[in-house]
């Protein structure tokens, strides 16, 4: 792989633990589902955020934050996948990329686990900044250039 698509590491890393936290929300869910007598074959209608009022909130964390994982990364995939595409992939950008990874696999963890909300803030206002830089940086590749 050439230094230019050294984002695309990033880009697979995240994209491999959404698949992570995937398999911890259903590892938790289904028993606890099954603990509060929940029959999914004769639910109809409705979204897993209905089961925030049945299920315990250190259950339902781990579905949060599967959720949160399809929000602003889409983001974070399009302009790293556009970065890789333009040549501009390594150096500070794949740089910039780990930092937003590792910050999100943190902020995960935090959320999944003790959902702190002031830690979690903290860790995705700092994810969200490694974000806008990348963004800025595709910007003026493509649009100031």
């Amino acid at each position: 792989m050439t230094d230019t698509n050294a984002i695309l590491g990033p880009v697979a890393t995240l994209a491999l633990w959404s698949m992570v936290m995937w398999l911890w929300m259903y590892a938790t869910r289904l028993p606890a589902m099954s603990r509060a007598k929940i029959d999914a074959a004769k639910l109809v209608g409705g979204t897993g955020k209905n089961l925030d009022d049945v299920l315990p909130p250190e259950v339902q964390w781990k579905a949060h934050n599967y959720n949160h994982l399809m929000e602003q990364p889409t983001v974070f995939y399009a302009v790293a996948i556009a970065l890789a595409i333009a040549g501009m992939g390594g150096g500070l950008n794949a740089q910039i990329a780990w930092a937003y990874v590792g910050l999100r696999i943190l902020h995960s963890l935090i959320q999944a686990t003790v959902n702190r909300v002031m830690w979690r803030f903290g860790v995705f206002v700092l994810a969200s900044l490694a974000l806008f830089a990348l963004c800025l940086h595709a910007f003026i590749a493509f649009v100031l250039h």
